[in-house]
C-alpha cells in the first residue's frame, strides 16, 4: 500500500512538473513572437519615416534649388544646368513613393521595401494591383509581402551589382490574389525546400514560418522555386 501511494506521489509530482515546463515554455515562446512582432513593427516605420523625412527635406530644400536653377538660367550657364538637373532626378528616384495598388498598407509597405532596395542597388520591377475587398487582413498581407522583400533583399545583397534584380507581381489571378516575389540569388545549386527554410536563422528563418502560417490559416497556396542564380515565391490567395 504504501509503496502505491509513493509511485502515486511521484506520478503526481511529474505531471505537475510537465504542466509547469509546457506553461513555462509557451510563455517563452509568446514572449519571443510578441519581441519579434514589435522588432518588425519598429523596422518597417523607422523603414517609412526614412523616407517621409527625406521628401520632407527634399521639399524644404525646393526654393533652393529653383534659385539655383534661375541663377544658371540668368548665366546662360545650360550645361551647369543640365547637371544640376541630373543631381535632382537621382535624388528624386531615390526617394519614389508612387506605388500605387489600390491599398494603403500595400502601398506602405512596397515603397518603404523598394525604396531600401535601390539603395541598395539592386534593380527592382514592381507591377501591383490589389482588389478593395480582401478575406486576408492588411496586417497579414503585409507580414507577407514584408518578409518576402527582406528576403529578397538580403539575398541581392550578396550578389554583385550588375547582378542584383527583384521583380514583384501582385494581382488577380483566377479570383485570387497571386503574389510573386522573384530575386537573384547565388544559391548555384537546387536546394530543397525544407533546407531553405532551416538553413535562415532568426528573424527570417521566422518570417518564413510566419508566412507558411499565415497563408494555410487563409487556405491559400505557396510555391517556392529554386533554380541556379534565381530564387521565386508564388503564393495564391482566396478573395
Amino acid at each position: 500500500m504504501k509503496s502505491v501511494l509513493i509511485i502515486a506521489i511521484v506520478f503526481v509530482i511529474v505531471l505537475i512538473s510537465i504542466i509547469i515546463t509546457h506553461f513555462i515554455t509557451k510563455r517563452v515562446d509568446e514572449k519571443w513572437i510578441f519581441e519579434f512582432q514589435d522588432s518588425v513593427l519598429k523596422k518597417q516605420r523607422d523603414e517609412v519615416e526614412n523616407v517621409y523625412n527625406t521628401m520632407r527635406g527634399w521639399r524644404h530644400d525646393y526654393h533652393n534649388h529653383m534659385q539655383t536653377l534661375k541663377a544658371y538660367l540668368s548665366m546662360n550657364q545650360l550645361t551647369e544646368m543640365s547637371e544640376y538637373l541630373d543631381h535632382l532626378e537621382e535624388d528624386l528616384d531615390s526617394i519614389d513613393i508612387a506605388i500605387k495598388t489600390g491599398n494603403t498598407s500595400v502601398n506602405a509597405i512596397l515603397s518603404s521595401k523598394v525604396s531600401i532596395a535601390q539603395r541598395n542597388n539592386i534593380n527592382v520591377n514592381c507591377k501591383a494591383s490589389v482588389p478593395p475587398q480582401l478575406k486576408i487582413s492588411d496586417v497579414h498581407l503585409c507580414t507577407i509581402i514584408g518578409n518576402l522583400l527582406d528576403n529578397a533583399i538580403e539575398s541581392c545583397q550578396k550578389l554583385e551589382v550588375d547582378k542584383r534584380f527583384i521583380r514583384i507581381y501582385i494581382g488577380l489571378f483566377k479570383e485570387q490574389l497571386y503574389i510573386s516575389v522573384t530575386n537573384s540569388t547565388n544559391q548555384t545549386h537546387r536546394k530543397k525546400l525544407t533546407e531553405l527554410i532551416t538553413s535562415k536563422k532568426g528573424e527570417h528563418g521566422f518570417g518564413l514560418r510566419r508566412i507558411d502560417k499565415i497563408v494555410d490559416q487563409y487556405d491559400g497556396y505557396l510555391n517556392r522555386k529554386n533554380e541556379p542564380g534565381v530564387f521565386a515565391t508564388e503564393i495564391m490567395l482566396p478573395l
